[in-house]
């Protein structure tokens, strides 16, 4: 599931297909668009206590995000609670994973995907926001494929067990983040571990961009799925996805 999780959940097709489809598309598939919605309308009452918004029932959503939410949680096993809570507002929907994906799915420049993760970890504890440090360590998790350095940046970054290069990298994110004042010495300390000012800018807009991502957080009193904090934490058993007796 976690393999799933990180190949569909976030990989970039996904994500453009909420930005390039419109609601004036969506006019121009209506027999689509029906079928879809008949598809989904049978389904059951929302989960309760994921916001303090309402979560709208699928069949009353568009097209386009009812299909995404739909390939997100066959290929992944389940759909993270950030698409139900966002779908109340379906512009800001497409707008926001549209931003997402060019921020954390950008193949330019020297973060890794491990490294944007740690930068959402980081930022999102400074600002308190529950679903994004939980969300995003499963996905740090997996990407690095180390278990326990998250949650050391969790308790606190500056004593983790971090190369100089994620030292550097998440200073000048938490800089950002605090909303320090921004000198030439923050640029120098990046250069130093290997960054370039392009780089800069991809780990101010992470910040930039959770910081808005967490206080919409503490806005609707998202709650994160009981399946990401597993998740990452221990090794998956490659003998039963290829249904062997493991000997």
């Amino acid at each position: 599931m976690a393999s799933n999780l990180v190949s569909k959940l976030f990989r970039p097709h996904l994500t453009q297909l909420v930005s390039l489809r419109s609601g004036c598309l969506l006019r121009g598939k209506g027999e689509v668009a029906a079928a879809m919605c008949t598809r989904c309308s049978s389904s059951g009452s929302p989960p309760e206590k994921i916001s303090r918004y309402p979560i709208p029932y699928k069949k009353d959503l568009p097209y386009d995000i009812v299909e995404l939410m739909e390939e997100v949680e066959s290929k992944g096993g389940f759909l993270p609670n950030v698409f139900k809570v966002l779908s109340h507002r379906p512009a800001e929907f497409r707008a926001f994973f549209a931003y997402y994906n060019e921020l954390m799915n950008k193949d330019t420049g020297r973060l890794t995907k491990a490294d944007r993760e740690l930068i959402v970890v980081a930022t999102s504890i400074y600002n308190r926001c529950l679903y994004c440090v939980v969300s995003h360590g499963a996905l740090h998790r997996i990407y690095s494929k180390n278990p326990t350095l998250c949650d050391q940046v969790i308790v606190n970054y500056e004593n983790a067990d971090l190369a100089p290069r994620e030292r550097a990298m998440l200073d000048f994110a938490m800089a950002v983040c605090r909303c320090d004042t921004i000198t030439e010495q923050h640029f120098k300390s990046l250069e130093e571990a290997g960054f370039d000012r392009e780089d800069a800018w991809d780990i101010a807009a992470i910040a930039a961009f959770f910081a808005m991502s967490n206080r919409l957080a503490h806005l609707t009193d998202m709650r994160p799925n009981l399946e990401f904090f597993n998740l990452g934490r221990i090794p998956r058993d490659k003998s039963k996805d290829k249904g062997g007796d493991g000997n």
